[in-house]
């Protein structure tokens, strides 16, 4: 029996080993023989250019250099010349300005006159005068005189018609002002050229503005002129001065921002020698009259400028609308430079014509300009008359 059961595991064991290799050998059967050993047929990929080199193979063609090539030229157009102005004729300029004096200084003529044309003159009524004149910045001696001689003016008069009494008022303002004087602008020197001009002041009163209107009431008068920006302390202070002077056709003389501003001042009279003009105009940097350094620094431009030509004017220019505070500034420099005419600017404004007396008054010198609007051609020579007639109106 045990025999039996042996032969039966064997037999099985024998059929199973039996089909496994049947399997195994149909699994070898179905795969594909490997093809032979052969080197593919592959295309490259085209190569890609290295730095510098060309993206496509090159042709034979015939190459240029660089200096055979025809290369477009940038041409820089000149910068187009400014157009010379033609400014208005100085003679009777005050007088075309008349009204925008008038307008300003109306309150002093007509409270004068308003005044005066009562029925009596107590003490109380001169003394209402009195204060007109000084509000109106004319100083107290000079009101004081003005006052005495309208008193015994209207005393003689007896019978005060408003004709009358416009006349009267307008002939002691005139002695006030003074018709005697010799206001004419010093540029034209006896025997050499060219006259030479500086232009004095503290900062904001429209000096260098001043400046470059002066060119223009000289050009209209037929003269030639060379401008000194001797004014470096201020920036663009130069370029301003150059503006005024190509309007007019007037060279400017400059150097470099926070330069020595009396050597610019030297080169500015040589260079107007040399060019036979018949002005020179020096703009100077505006000072602080309390600063005595920069005072000094003005003295010291002046001296230099005289090493090359005698300075013909010192022009103080003044801001009107200052009032009593202007007259302060005007001693101080005074003392430092020997000034010989006032410009008064700013007169159109809030201005009190009084102050023309009382500058002249101080420092011994006329006011020669007078300032009466920011349009290029509204500085003014002086003229008492037409200054009197604008301050009592019409």
């Amino acid at each position: 029996m045990e025999t039996v059961i042996l032969v039966v595991i064997i037999a099985v064991v024998l059929l199973g080993a039996i089909g496994g290799l049947v399997v195994g050998g149909r699994r070898k059967k179905s795969l594909p023989a490997p093809p032979p050993s052969a080197t593919p047929d592959l295309t490259a990929p085209p190569a890609e250019p290295h730095v510098g080199d060309e993206a496509e193979t090159p042709r034979d063609e015939e190459r240029r250099t660089i200096e055979e090539v025809d290369l477009p030229v940038a041409v820089e157009e000149a910068p187009e010349s400014p157009a010379i102005e033609v400014p208005e004729p100085t003679a009777g300029r005050l007088v075309r300005l008349r009204a925008r004096l008038s307008r300003s200084q109306n309150a002093l003529g007509k409270g004068l006159l308003t005044l005066l044309s009562r029925e009596h003159l107590d003490d109380d009524t001169w003394d209402e005068i009195e204060e007109i004149l000084l509000t109106a910045d004319v100083g107290v001696t000079p009101t004081q005189e003005l006052v005495d001689g309208l008193r015994e003016r209207v005393k003689v008069l007896g019978t005060r018609t408003p004709e009358e009494l416009r006349g009267l008022l307008r002939e002691e303002l005139l002695k006030l002002v003074g018709t005697d004087v010799d206001r004419v602008v010093k540029t034209e020197p006896e025997g050499r050229k060219p006259g030479v001009v500086m232009v004095v002041g503290v900062n904001g009163t429209g000096k260098t503005t001043t400046t470059g209107k002066l060119a223009r009431v000289l050009v209209a008068d037929g003269r030639t002129v060379v401008l000194g920006a001797a004014d470096t302390f201020r920036a663009a202070a130069a370029d301003q001065l150059q503006t005024w002077g190509e309007r007019v056709g007037a060279y400017t003389v400059r150097g470099p921002e926070g330069g020595d501003p009396a050597s610019i001042a030297f080169d500015a009279v040589k260079e107007g020698k040399e060019m036979g003009v018949d002005v020179v105009l020096i703009d100077t940097a505006g000072r602080l009259h309390t600063k005595t350094g920069l005072m000094d620094e003005l003295g010291k431009v002046k001296r230099v400028v005289e090493k090359q030509a005698p300075l013909d004017e010192v022009l103080l220019v003044l801001d009107a609308t200052t009032g009593q505070n202007g007259l302060v500034q005007a001693r101080v420099f005074a003392e430092v430079v020997d000034i010989t005419g006032i410009v008064l600017t700013k007169l159109d404004g809030t201005a009190k014509g009084g102050i023309v007396v009382a500058v002249q008054r101080e420092l011994g010198v006329p006011v020669k300009l007078i300032g009466l609007g920011e349009g290029a051609d509204d500085l003014a020579p002086f003229e008492p008359e037409a200054f009197v007639d604008a301050l009592i109106g019409d």
